[in-house]
């Protein structure tokens, strides 16, 4: 048996199974390992507005299930960013699988499965679900990053035109005045723009 989590690292998930057996020893294996199952299922259309309402910290779906099939669940669930998806199949054919990713799924289950198939799924999907929402918070670092460049490649070019500056001397200048104002470096950067672009300029620059 795991080492129990404290209240602050206990995972809290969702389960969605159209069969009851199978569904209670999912939650019982859970529970036993440390993980609090906070809402239960019986078919995908449930589980998404459970998913919505409950916003687990992960939803384990079975893909045969009836008004909406665990894939279609999971494509909203993970297209909504709500949480990480296990997928649970009687079949483990390649086709399915594929179907599973493409749906979003972070894991899968082929049934039968014992607790020592469970738990490491469980911990993948989480784990898999925190490097892809790292991954898109970088990219938007990245893209931040790019219009801050843009901004300061600009304010460069009008201090070298307006104040007669080397590329360096401008960067510096920018830089130093970011940090004496306690202002970020797009913030000085568009300050230069709109004063070189206000026709009013000073002996020096009046950031």
């Amino acid at each position: 048996m795991a080492e129990m989590p404290t209240d602050t690292e206990r995972r809290r998930v969702l389960i969605a199974e159209d069969e009851a057996l199978i569904r209670l020893d999912l939650a019982e294996m859970l529970v036993e390992e440390g993980y609090e199952v906070v809402g239960e299922a019986g078919d995908g259309e449930t589980a998404v507005r459970l998913a919505e309402e409950l916003k687990p910290d992960l939803v384990i779906l079975d893909i045969k299930m009836p008004i909406m099939d665990g894939l279609a669940a999971a494509e909203r669930i993970a297209g909504a960013r709500i949480a990480p998806v296990i997928i649970l199949t009687a079949f483990s054919q390649r086709d399915l699988v594929e179907r599973a990713r493409a749906a979003g799924a972070m894991a899968y289950l082929v049934k039968p499965f014992q607790k020592s198939d469970l738990v490491p799924a469980v911990e993948i999907a989480l784990s898999r679900y925190s490097e892809v929402a790292a991954l898109e918070a970088e990219v938007a670092s990245l893209t931040d990053r790019l219009e801050i460049r843009k901004a300061v490649e600009r304010a460069k070019g009008a201090l070298m035109t307006t104040y007669g500056m080397t590329e360096p001397q401008a960067f510096k200048w920018i830089q130093r005045t970011a940090m004496d104002h306690r202002m970020t470096m797009k913030e000085v950067a568009e300050r230069i723009l709109a004063e070189t672009a206000g026709g009013e300029v000073s002996q020096q620059p009046t950031v």
